[in-house]
């Protein structure tokens, strides 16, 4: 397990991560979570008092790595850009487990099972992430509903959300 102090920043103009919200892992720290590993992995632990698991550290290059913080996080935290996070972090080997009705849906409609086999592992568990995130059952259905309308007209997770 690592132990730090990190600021909360923002991207500005940086590709696909512009507007991000995130804290760096620097190399050396990466590096006693995981030796020798260059490529995004799960972490868990706590965000100031904040427990996570599951969360992905992304490379930036030079072996140092960030960790997104999202709305969910943000609001758990209850701190913004500029502030300071106490971070405790160790690697979380446990394997992702999809949403089970989710995948049944899906096996339902031929279209979107090639969507989803087609998609990388990380976007597949935006869906799933997205559908477990829902509070009540009737949200979690129409979820469900709206990811599978989507993967069967090919439509990524970010148009899904988009589209009303």
């Amino acid at each position: 397990m690592i132990q730090f102090e990190a600021t909360i920043k923002k991207f500005g103009q940086q590709g696909e991560k512009t507007g991000w919200t995130y804290i760096e892992i620097p190399a050396a720290l990466a590096e006693e979570l995981k030796k020798g590993n260059k490529k995004s992995f799960r972490v868990k632990g706590k965000l100031d008092k904040h427990s996570i698991k599951g969360i992905a550290l992304l490379p930036m290059g030079n072996g140092n790595f960030i960790m997104p913080l999202n709305g969910e996080i943000r609001k758990a935290i209850a701190k913004k850009q500029g502030g300071m996070l106490s971070v405790k972090l160790s690697e979380d080997k446990e394997e992702f487990k999809f949403n089970q009705d989710l995948l049944d849906c899906i096996a339902d409609e031929p279209k979107a099972k090639i969507y989803w086999d087609k998609i990388p592992p990380s976007h597949q568990k935006y869906y799933s992430k997205w559908i477990d995130s829902a509070k009540g059952e009737d949200t979690r259905v129409n979820r469900i509903a709206r990811a599978v309308e989507a993967m069967r007209l090919g439509l990524n997770y970010g148009e899904m959300i988009r589209r009303k």
